[in-house]
């Protein structure tokens, strides 16, 4: 008892750190409970988040704040209905007919495996086959019950979905517009003693808003030359298949190695084994190796600084917590979180040097 108790002393003696725990409590315990309904606050606020990066550089050059944040939301609001009206459709009607080609391409599939045993008697017997092809079936039959329930609720869905369209432009045009009014009521309802709170806040700040903007157009470039390469090489599904890669970079290394499936799939049942199978996986393995190697270190050269292992266990360790939006924000979070350890005051660290300074 006595290490926990010079523990918290150490640690929670100062005011200013007793405030910062608390606000990052407040925040989890928040999203914990209320998340999924604010979400379309949350998402709104990303966006905001985003387009305020147009919006500052506007200023900066003399634009007004209310003729900047109008012209930035009418173009905001002009891509919003292209996607809906134009893109979600696309999407939408590519992925149904890749649905519909599923049964096609587990019957194909079936037929490979159970030619194994013949090809290779030392590694595969026709009941290992028998085996996991049972399991596959059970799998495909939870899955399809799934699915008919989403089917048999979608009805709310849609219905939420509209309520998100026409709810979330509004949040994002007062968050853009009332944003200084917003900021000076958040602080008058925060302690005076927030200096830590605020140094931690300036810190995620200055990296989170590089990330998101750098990460959209990340996303974007990725998209659109994935969907130009494999249209350009006539893969069935491109505009599909390329906006999947392009949002699979939200998780770096993993969503590049999960998305080479999907891709090898589509191309295996369209062009068997084949030269134009090889030269799509090639094409998919040098976008992914320029997205990495000249794309990342352009958009983020000073952004993060985090290592490629606090990346992987930050989207084990949230998605693990909150599932898909864990891995959404796995990034975020962690870059709030080395902000919190870069922040937060090591007392004991100091009093143990100056005794060791004063002794040489």
């Amino acid at each position: 008892m006595e290490v926990v108790r010079e523990w918290f002393q150490r640690h929670f003696s100062d005011p200013q750190v007793v405030i910062l725990a608390g606000l990052l409590l407040a925040g989890f315990i928040g999203i914990i409970f209320a998340g999924q309904y604010l979400a379309p606050v949350l998402a709104s606020l990303i966006i905001a988040y985003l387009l305020e990066g147009i919006i500052q550089p506007l200023q900066r050059i003399g634009v007004p704040r209310i003729l900047a944040v109008g012209l930035v939301f009418i173009i905001f609001f002009i891509v919003l209905l292209a996607i809906l009206f134009g893109l979600f459709p696309m999407l939408t009607r590519q992925a149904t007919q890749l649905l519909q080609e599923v049964p096609a391409m587990l019957t194909e599939g079936q037929r490979l495996v159970l030619t194994l045993p013949e090809r290779y008697p030392a590694l595969f017997s026709e009941t290992q086959i028998e085996e996991f092809l049972d399991q596959i079936r059970r799998e495909a039959g939870r899955y399809t019950d799934t699915m008919l329930r989403q089917t048999l609720s979608s009805v709310v869905g849609v219905i939420t979905l509209i309520v998100y369209i026409v709810l979330m432009p509004l949040l994002v045009f007062f968050f853009l517009k009332d944003k200084d009014a917003i900021l000076n009521w958040a602080r008058g309802h925060l302690p005076r003693q927030r200096g830590l709170a605020t140094r931690v806040w300036q810190e995620v700040d200055a990296q989170l808003g590089n990330f998101v903007r750098g990460k959209f157009w990340e996303i974007l470039i990725v998209w659109v030359v994935t969907y130009i390469t494999f249209l350009f090489m006539g893969l069935n599904f491109a505009m599909l298949l390329g906006f999947l890669v392009g949002i699979s970079v939200l998780i770096p290394y993993i969503g590049a190695a999960v998305m080479t499936f999907p891709v090898a799939l589509v191309a295996y049942f369209q062009f068997g084994w084949s030269a134009e199978l090889a030269w799509i996986l090639v094409a998919y393995g040098i976008i992914q190796m320029l997205d990495g190697n000249v794309l990342v270190p352009i958009l983020f050269s000073e952004v993060i600084n985090l290592h490629p292992i606090a990346i992987i266990v930050a989207v084990l360790f949230f998605g693990g917590i909150w599932g898909f939006w864990g891995v959404f924000f796995a990034i975020p979070l962690a870059i709030l979180a080395q902000a919190v350890l870069k922040a937060w005051p090591r007392q004991q660290e100091t009093a143990d040097e100056e005794p060791e300074a004063a002794g040489e």
